[in-house]
């Protein structure tokens, strides 16, 4: 049961395991749902960078303030031309019907403002099979003109939630479509907007965050999809079909 496997590594490094390793010869359902509901069993303030080095292999490199500067200053100028392009009122991210939907335009201006730039080769994180793939951590891999590797990840938020406790950021660890591939910086990029007031959206800042200094929490939740709920063989009755 691989999925299991990975969340025995993710969770020994925050929290001692001896218990529930020595209890192997159980089922691994069996003995992950035990672990979990143990009195007081929290994971919290969880290094995110160990988080992925357990699941991926790749380390988080962090950020230097001085011998970054360079890169991060025309980062910065990037950034700025990013929202002066999606504030002009012609940009067809203000004809997105929901705020969730203007992510992608964002992504998309950056990558082309990013890949304007002198040296630096931008585009979309492949997985383990060689693929492009837009969903899921990160959205965007930058390399910059000595080699090395910058992910990106753009963030929307509202300027009046980024103090909210409310969860913005997840990660889901997979084998065959992970996209974190190389040992980089990882830059949280969040972008806050005036959520529409006035009647016209506008995207009022940028912030970069170093994830290398992010902590996380895992959230225990059992899940199932309509098609699991309402399979053949679950349905003890239906309603009788209408007649047309």
């Amino acid at each position: 049961m691989p999925v299991f496997r990975i969340a025995l590594a993710v969770l020994a490094m925050a929290f001692p395991l001896a218990g529930v390793l020595a209890e192997e010869e159980k089922s691994d359902t069996t003995v992950l749902i035990g672990w979990l509901l143990e009195d007081g069993r929290e994971l919290k303030d969880i290094d995110f960078s160990e988080v992925l080095t357990a699941t991926t292999g790749k380390k988080i490199l962090p950020v230097d303030a001085d011998a970054d500067q360079p890169w991060l200053d025309r980062l910065g100028l990037v950034l700025d031309k990013t929202l002066a392009k999606l504030n002009d009122p012609a940009h067809p991210i203000h004809t997105a019907a929901r705020i969730n939907e203007a992510s992608r335009f964002i992504e998309d201006e950056l990558l082309a403002e990013c890949n304007r730039q002198p040296g630096w080769s931008c585009g979309i994180p492949t997985t383990q099979t060689g693929g492009e793939q837009r969903s899921g951590y990160p959205d965007i891999r930058l390399v910059l003109e000595d080699g090395s590797v910058v992910y990106l990840d753009p963030k929307l938020f509202a300027l009046e939630s980024k103090s909210s406790t409310l969860r913005t950021f997840y990660y889901e660890p997979k084998t065959t479509t992970s996209k974190v591939r190389d040992d980089a910086r990882h830059l949280l990029v969040g972008v806050g907007h005036n959520s529409g007031a006035g009647g016209q959206l506008h995207f009022e800042e940028w912030d970069l965050v170093d994830i290398s200094r992010l902590k996380v929490q895992l959230k225990a939740e059992f899940q199932a999809s309509n098609k699991d709920m309402y399979r053949e063989g679950n349905s003890i009755r239906r309603s009788e079909p209408k007649q047309p």
